[in-house]
């Protein structure tokens, strides 16, 4: 059941941690870190020369250790360093721009338009004159027009979101939060006709606490049961939305919750964990997830 960790994983891992160091104080040489992270000193010295174009690094001239400008110690929140990591050691997750939209990236604003979840990544250089209309619009709190899916729509944008490799708008239309892919939206425009929009709290709180896009389909409570072989996964961390241990029985195994919006934030982990996972309630859907096997399997 090992994973195989991507480079961009890594990648993003490392700087997750040089970002922490730096954040708490730490002066940090790259030959330490080479050897901490097992990587060569070049791969190193490009980490900082990321890091170097978005925070104010500096250098101590006598041992050559890289730090933080005091000014900005303890400023970051572990989510800020978690998503930076994302955001800046992902080089074509987010498209070429200038660099006043790069650096927006690291401004306390960055988390109110842009969520990004997941490595994989399309292609997005493509939608770079969308970027800043959205941006734009999502700070502005201005509805915008567009064509998707060949119809016409007028919406309240509220984030961009990076979801398993591809662009959506997340956004208000007819009193529903719904997403739009990037890739099949065309002829955006803002409406600068309508006043701006207010916020909906109860629609932010719904972006903050959904990890998925599938906004509009009602939550469904799944109980699963986990094999004792695997628990000590489980125990550790959560691997399912939203993710909740029941009971913990003698014989080492787990009963545990999740909550789902749609199948398809299932059916692929429950998949993955075979024969270690099995879905307990609602029964049809491990019904359904056994004969889906079935099929493939014939």
């Amino acid at each position: 059941m090992k994973c195989v960790t991507s480079t961009h994983e890594r990648l993003a891992e490392r700087l997750v941690s040089i970002l922490t160091k730096l954040n708490v104080g730490h002066q940090l040489s790259i030959p330490e870190l080479a050897q901490e992270f097992k990587v060569s000193t070049r791969t190193i010295e490009r980490d900082f020369d990321r890091l170097n174009a978005y925070l104010p690094l500096l250098q101590d001239k006598r041992s050559k250790k890289y730090y933080l400008d005091a000014s900005y110690l303890g400023r970051f929140k572990l989510q800020d360093i978690q998503n930076f990591a994302q955001l800046s050691g992902i080089s074509d997750l987010y498209p070429s721009l200038d660099i006043s939209f790069l650096r927006e990236l690291m401004d306390h604003r960055a988390n109110l338009v842009f969520s990004a979840k997941g490595y994989d990544y399309e292609d997005s250089s493509q939608y770079a004159e969308h970027f800043k209309t959205l941006t734009q619009a999502i700070q502005q709190r201005q509805y915008i027009g567009f064509v998707y899916k060949n119809k016409s729509r007028r919406v309240q944008p509220y984030r961009l979101i990076h979801h398993h490799g591809n662009w959506y708008l997340a956004a208000v239309h007819s009193d529903t939060l719904k997403v739009y892919r990037l890739s099949l939206i065309e002829q955006i425009e803002l409406s600068y006709e309508l006043d701006p929009f207010e916020h909906d709290p109860a629609i932010l709180q719904q972006l903050e606490d959904e990890e998925g896009i599938w906004f509009g389909h009602e939550q469904q409570e799944v109980h699963l049961s986990v094999a004792a072989d695997a628990a000590l996964y489980f125990k550790q961390r959560r691997l399912f939305p939203k993710q909740q241990i029941l009971e913990e029985k003698p014989c080492g195994s787990l009963l545990i919750s999740c909550q789902i919006r749609h199948h398809i934030q299932l059916y692929p982990l429950v998949r993955y964990w075979i024969p270690y996972v099995k879905i307990v309630a609602p029964l049809h859907l491990q019904t359904e997830l056994e004969q889906s096997l079935s099929h493939y399997l014939h």
